[in-house]
């Protein structure tokens, strides 16, 4: 049963996009384990499960990936819906959230 709600980030220490992952699944208060990978010799787990871009952050959760900081913050948030929200509720401020996070 555990296997199932399992959340491992894949990530480096030096990215402020990992650490905006990271934060945000402390914030929420959601176990995580954390896999620190080498960008110049990239691991086989980071190119099994971001085989496009090859980069961190990859969240996976329940054995299915999700890549870019955004896209897993935005995940984070429909996933667990329990507070702290990571985006207001109000379409047109979530809107606004997301141009300067983006702009950021």
């Amino acid at each position: 049963m555990a296997e199932e709600n399992k959340v491992v980030l894949h990530g480096l220490w030096s990215s402020t996009y990992v650490k905006r992952v990271e934060l945000a699944l402390k914030i929420k208060g959601i176990p995580f384990e954390y896999v620190e990978e080498d960008v110049l010799n990239k691991g086989p787990l980071l190119l099994k499960y971001n085989p496009i871009h090859k980069k961190v952050p990859v969240l996976v959760h329940n054995g299915k990936p999700i890549f870019e900081s955004l896209v897993i913050l935005e995940y984070i948030d429909e996933m667990w819906r329990n507070e702290p929200l990571l985006l207001p509720k109000d379409p047109n401020e979530r809107a606004r959230t997301r141009f300067w996070a983006g702009y950021v």
